[in-house]
């Protein structure tokens, strides 16, 4: 049975008084274990995708299911990282990180948090800088600190939105090659990631889906392996995928 399941999804928001439509008629099947990256123009309606996933809002038609059962709100089958790190700037990286575990384990004493939480740490690079706060940290740093809180919920969907954007080329790539290692060494977790970034869903993917806005319209299958990248067959990929971006290009892109 597929992990998340869009059934004739519609969202609309009122915004002064107006009715706007940010997805219409979506169906979307996301199967346990896989990573999908959501790609196209701001203000498509990925982050909206993501939203509904995680709970945060409601469809006004249609419905978001996850192993069958309809979402209706937040729970602890899933996490999130966003693009501003989200961390409690009060607290260290691994009071960050021990908060969450023990926001999702109630039974977990607080040296057994600390201990995983240090682990957690040190397995996204950071584990030198655990006492620090937010504001100590680097760009690269806080994020990474944010996976690692994300990762302490061990939730077996993952939701990420836009995480790498505000970082450096250089920083992001470390990144991309960090979240993948963390990605093979655990199993039947599944991811949904939103990015704009073409070679970043190519890098990533096992499955890139392309919308425009309010719509879903077109998938594309990646074969596995990390060396993939440059080949004939993601070739071909890359340049459909830049194909589509160039046809639903509007000239004015609104935030999402």
């Amino acid at each position: 049975m597929p992990s998340i399941v869009f059934k004739d999804v519609d969202y609309a928001y009122v915004d002064n008084n107006e009715t706007y439509v940010a997805l219409e008629g979506i169906d979307l099947e996301i199967s346990d274990g896989e990573f999908v990256c959501l790609v196209g123009h701001s203000g498509c309606g990925k982050s909206t995708m993501l939203s509904l996933i995680a709970g945060l809002e409601m469809p006004t038609h249609g419905q978001v299911l996850i192993d069958g059962r309809v979402v209706d709100g937040p729970g602890p089958d899933r996490s999130i990282v966003f693009q501003n790190y989200s961390l409690f700037p009060w607290q260290t990286a691994v009071k960050n990180v021990m908060f969450a575990m023990q926001q999702t384990n109630k039974g977990i004493d607080k040296s057994e948090s600390e201990s995983r939480a240090r682990a957690l740490l040190e397995k996204v690079g950071v584990g030198d800088a655990a006492d620090r706060y937010p504001f100590q940290l680097s760009g690269g740093m806080r994020q990474r600190v944010a996976i690692a809180r994300a990762l302490a919920i061990d939730a077996p969907i993952m939701l990420l939105d836009e995480p790498f954007g505000a970082l450096d080329p250089m920083i992001r790539r470390r990144l991309q090659d960090m979240l993948l290692d963390l990605w093979e060494g655990s199993c039947c977790k599944t991811a949904v990631f939103v990015t704009h970034d073409i070679d970043e869903a190519l890098i990533l993917a096992d499955r890139i889906v392309f919308m425009e806005p309010k719509h879903v319209i077109k998938s594309f299958n990646l074969p596995k392996g990390r060396d993939r990248v440059g080949s004939p067959e993601v070739e071909v990929v890359k340049a459909e995928v830049l194909e589509l971006f160039e046809a639903t290009a509007t000239g004015k892109e609104d935030e999402e």
